[in-house]
């Protein structure tokens, strides 16, 4: 065994071991991940091995699934924790740090001497309910002094791991689920059967084979119309009419008298029958159950017992990731879904505008989930979180000395995002000076650090976002022109909420469920007056202040019902008392939002026709209405605003 002659753990650079071990990790998943985690974690500590453990409650053991010792991979490695120093770890759930003589505090753990253990520290995997999954663990051929830094790094790591062990187990149930779902329609005794909304046939099991008389090759895809005698046909078709104008909970019937199935050149026989409707990913199915109906009742509820849990599971599973899709299906948001459809694949630079609160970093992040840089990072800066004196260290890092308080070397933001994605949010809020050093890397693709002489190449792809008007920050001399038209390559305008009709519904509705989930409430739907409440509200805060009005609503319900009074504020509620105009001391009362979209269509043809329907440039219509001019051909083509010929 080799010396370890590596200068002590309280001499540890900490955020070049964080750094380290982050950018080892962070594009690995499942077991590469623990791998990468703690062959990384090694080798930033400078310990001698590290390993992380699952552990096996009914026999007391842990499991390694990963263990890194001494320069090389130990495969298959299980121990009982009685008698070593994991035994404090999971039995107490706390962190256990023994700086010297691990052996001599431990003298009946049989791998330790062997692995030449002077000191060891341990940290519990915790799920969310306190239970123990495992643990995270190295050891040092040397003592291991107490650090407060290395141990707060330490913990940061187990969290991590602790996570993806939730994650994993979380994926294993879900798998679980759905082959308990596909065995339990298999072997069941009834038959069953899936069609599609075309009563095409998509399923079924051995059992309707059985009944059927015939291979399922021969059934599925054919219209089950076909293996029902005449007579059933409208039958089926009735009581298909009849599910569809059911509520949700009661779209589920005993067919009375059955029906006369057939296969193909076979005859008529008659068969007791359920049917029931549901829906997946917005598409409706049916599923029909023949022959006996205590146990056809029985293995439909089972059926969607089971289906709920995996979709139950999945949610879980995505919540893990922290992933929310983009809700809404208005032209507005689907042009822009277009956009960035288009824009994604290629590696142009995309500016994206909007009102503060409409979603900006989401398009940004699903412009980077479907490019293909999409495996490597995304890394997000906020330009008006970072004071002006330490934004050029934060975008670009520095040299140790570089200036007071650089202790040590430390990469920028444009660094960690090499070969990936840099989202620069609130642009418009970029000091001048350094502007240009961003336009270069524009350009370029090539920067200093601060107080170094080497240049540096990057491989980086420009997202930008602002809320803030550019053209007029240009006009102003507090934004470069040239940066303005090198980030203005590809942009994309964010519609406000107002702008996005029923998208509020569906928004509503998902925050709504969201909350109650969150707050183990059941709350009822949301009232078509409380929808026209909100579809007539001007939300100047827009996606984010509905969340809020939501989440206040949720919080003070009443009897189950959201409580719109005490979250919408006054204007909102105003603007929905009653319907219809009036004039209040000269000026015209908005009613609803077609009234809205009525008014600002004619502010912008009269904008339009005061500057000869000249719509950018300083005696452009744009100006005058102190939008940009992109915002003003987005509302003239949405709302059909053409010069007269």
């Amino acid at each position: 065994m080799a010396a370890n002659n590596h200068p002590p753990l309280r001499d540890l650079d900490e955020d070049a071991a964080l750094r380290s071990i982050l950018e080892g990790t962070a594009t690995e998943t499942g077991e590469k991940f623990f791998a990468a985690l703690v062959r990384n974690l090694s080798r930033a500590l400078n310990t001698h091995g590290a390993w992380v453990t699952e552990y096996l409650e009914a026999s007391q053991r842990l499991k390694a699934i990963a263990f890194w010792l001494d320069g090389q991979w130990v495969s298959d490695y299980e121990y009982e924790i009685a008698g070593t120093p994991c035994a404090p770890v999971i039995e107490e759930t706390r962190l256990v740090h023994i700086a010297d003589k691990v052996v001599e505090l431990f003298p009946q753990d049989p791998d330790l001497p062997s692995m030449g253990a002077v000191s060891y520290m341990g940290v519990p995997l915790l799920d969310i309910d306190d239970k123990i999954l495992g643990h995270l663990a190295v050891l040092d051929t040397r003592p291991m002094p107490e650090e407060p830094r290395l141990l707060a790094l330490f913990k940061i790591f187990a969290a991590r791991a602790a996570a993806e062990l939730q994650r994993l187990r979380a994926e294993s149930r879900v798998r679980e689920r759905e082959e308990k779902l596909e065995g339990l329609v298999r072997s069941a005794m009834d038959a069953i059967m899936e069609l599609d909304h075309d009563l095409k046939v998509v399923l079924m099991n051995p059992a309707a084979e059985k009944v059927f008389q015939c291979p399922a090759d021969q059934v599925i895809g054919r219209d089950f119309n076909l293996f029902l005698a005449e007579g059933d046909r409208d039958k089926l078709n009735n009581l298909i009419r009849e599910l569809d104008e059911r509520p949700e909970g009661q779209r589920h019937l005993w067919i009375a008298g059955g029906l006369n199935v057939r296969c193909t050149g076979s005859e008529t026989f008659p068969a007791e029958a359920t049917l029931s409707r549901f829906e997946i990913q917005q598409k409706t199915f049916y599923t029909l159950i023949l022959r006996n109906v205590n146990e056809r009742l029985k293995a439909e509820q089972k059926i969607r017992h089971l289906k709920f849990e995996a979709e139950y599971l999945k949610e879980e599973l995505k919540a893990l990731h922290n992933f929310d899709e983009i809700i809404g299906n208005s032209p507005a948001l689907k042009q822009v879904l277009q956009e960035v459809e288009q824009v994604a694949r290629t590696d142009a630079t995309v500016l994206i505008l909007g009102e503060s609160g409409t979603g900006k970093e989401l398009i940004a992040h699903a412009i980077h989930n479907t490019s293909r840089r999409h495996n490597q990072p995304l890394i997000k800066v906020n330009c008006a979180a970072i004071p002006a004196n330490l934004m050029e260290s934060e975008f670009f890092g520095h040299e140790k000395g570089a200036f007071s308080g650089a202790t040590q070397k430390r990469d920028g933001r444009f660094a960690l995002a090499d070969g990936g994605t840099i989202f620069l949010d609130e642009i418009g809020e970029l000091p001048y000076d350094l502007q240009v050093k961003l336009l270069r890397v524009l350009q370029e693709g090539e920067f200093e650090p601060v107080g170094s002489s080497q240049t540096r190449k990057v491989d980086v792809r420009v997202l930008a976002a602002t809320n803030r008007d550019l053209d007029k920050a240009v006009d102003n001399g507090t934004f470069r022109v040239d940066l303005y038209y090198r980030l203005n390559v590809f942009p994309i305008e964010v519609p406000p909420l107002r702008n996005r009709g029923d998208d509020i519904v569906l928004l509503a509705t998902y925050f709504a469920d969201k909350f109650a989930r969150r707050m183990g409430r059941n709350l009822e739907p949301l009232t078509e007056e409380n929808l026209q409440r909100l579809k007539t509200y001007n939300w100047p805060g827009n996606i984010r202040e509905l969340q809020n009005v939501i989440e206040r609503a949720a919080i003070t319900h009443h009897n189950a019902t959201l409580n719109l009074d005490r979250a919408l504020p006054e204007s909102g509620a105003a603007s929905a008392s009653a319907p219809g105009d009036r004039v209040e001391n000269g000026f015209q009362m908005i009613r609803t939002a077609q009234d809205m979209l009525k008014l600002e269509r004619q502010n912008l043809i009269l904008a339009l026709e005061s500057t000869n329907w000249q719509v950018a440039g300083k005696n452009g219509a744009a100006n005058l209405l102190k939008i940009p001019p992109s915002t003003l051909s987005s509302r003239m083509k949405a709302l059909g605003i053409q010069r007269s010929r």
